[in-house]
């Protein structure tokens, strides 16, 4: 792992050892644009990740492995893990309904983030199929806020995901 910097590699490991610890995450924020889009847009240093709020031991346990340290907790909306290098994974909880849906609290108690079952797709990284949010999903989140860097702002609006959510290349 690269220091400061989450790699797609970076990235490749952490899916997998939450896969092994039997936890369901996608990604979300700048990361979750580059695997719809298919390619790295821009250097970062952390990694937006969804997550089944009823797995959340096991995706803390499975970082916790990997040498991430909880930095942030601003529960039930989110909370932050770090690593040494200053990498971070910003993670948030979802509450699924039987129909797929998914709800997550919001900084607003009275307007919680919804997650239409829909929402749930795949990108790509290096090659390999990555769970993912579509960039509609991307903007919605986005509202009431400036996304942070022009590629973010390019990317939110590139079409990557329409259709199935899926991008074509590998980055």
């Amino acid at each position: 792992m690269t220091s400061g910097l989450m790699t797609a590699d970076d990235v490749l490991t952490i899916l997998s050892l939450l896969r092994e610890g039997r936890a369901d995450v996608w990604i979300g924020g700048g990361r979750g644009i580059d695997a719809l889009v298919g390619k790295q847009t821009r250097d970062q240093g952390d990694l937006d990740l969804k997550h089944r709020q009823e797995q959340e031991a096991a995706v803390v346990t499975a970082l916790a492995a990997a040498g991430f340290a909880e930095t942030l907790d601003r529960r039930p909306v989110r909370f932050v893990v770090t690593a040494r290098d200053g990498r971070e994974i910003d993670l948030h909880p979802l509450v699924f309904a039987e129909d797929g849906s998914a709800v997550q609290p919001s900084p607003e108690p009275s307007r919680p983030f919804e997650y239409p079952s829909s929402c749930f797709v795949t990108g790509t990284i290096s090659g390999t199929t990555v769970p993912c949010l579509p960039a509609d999903q991307q903007v919605y989140f986005h509202q009431g806020y400036e996304p942070g860097p022009e590629a973010d702002r390019r990317c939110l609006g590139c079409g990557a995901c329409s259709g199935s959510g899926r991008a074509s290349e590998g980055w």
